[in-house]
């Protein structure tokens, strides 16, 4: 039977938050279309890398691709409120699923607010508790839908260090503007693969999930 394929990446658009097209060559004076991308490293959909956080580590480059594709348990939390902690009490129901080697993406539905003013400032993060959780219980790859695992406001700062270099330290790889979560069942394949930028501390990705 042939596997269904939903695309959990958003829209690199013109004009997005740290995304640029600018024309380079067009096909009416030089036969062909060419554009020059401009993209920050943690535009959209992307992967962190350990240097996003952890001084000395390695980049993106670095990341076993291997860990970046296979099984993934798809948790519900949507009904965290905007601007809520995700705790480890959250996910007791489904700690069966949470397991060492394993992939987990939480799915709050906040993709649903990419193009609206909250979406970097009112977002359902990672608690310091649950990024230690998951450390403890060996898991390999944690996604998000919101922007970043932790809060991104200045007051939260030491929040959003600490469960950053709690999880990059432990190579958990951290994927972050997830979408389409919503369209998933519990258990699906994912991938999802970065750029081979030597040195660079993160990478838009472009992330999928197979379906059987």
């Amino acid at each position: 039977m042939n596997a269904q394929v939903i695309d959990l990446t958003l829209p690199f658009s013109d004009g997005k938050r740290g995304v640029a097209y600018t024309p380079a060559l067009n096909i009416d004076d030089d036969g062909f279309n060419t554009t020059t991308l401009n993209l920050y490293s943690h535009a959209l959909t992307h992967m962190d890398a350990p240097k996003h956080f952890l001084k000395g580590a390695a980049g993106i480059e670095t990341i076993p691709l291997g860990r970046c594709i296979g099984p993934a348990e798809v948790i519900d939390l949507t009904h965290k409120e905007p601007n809520s902690l995700m705790k480890v009490d959250d996910l007791l129901p489904d700690e069966h699923r949470v397991i060492a080697g394993g992939r987990v993406l939480l799915r709050t539905d906040w993709s649903t607010h990419a193009d609206l003013e909250d979406y970097r400032t009112r977002f359902p993060r990672i608690s310091l508790e649950l990024a230690h959780w998951f450390v403890s219980r060996g898991v390999w790859l944690v996604g998000v839908e919101a922007p970043s695992v932790a809060s991104l406001a200045q007051e939260h700062r030491a929040e959003l260090t600490d469960v950053h270099q709690t999880l990059l330290g432990a190579n958990i790889i951290i994927v972050e503007g997830l979408s389409n979560l919503d369209r998933l069942p519990p258990h699906i394949e994912f991938i999802a693969f970065p750029l081979n930028l030597p040195g660079c501390d993160g990478s838009p990705v472009r992330a999928v999930a197979r379906i059987n």
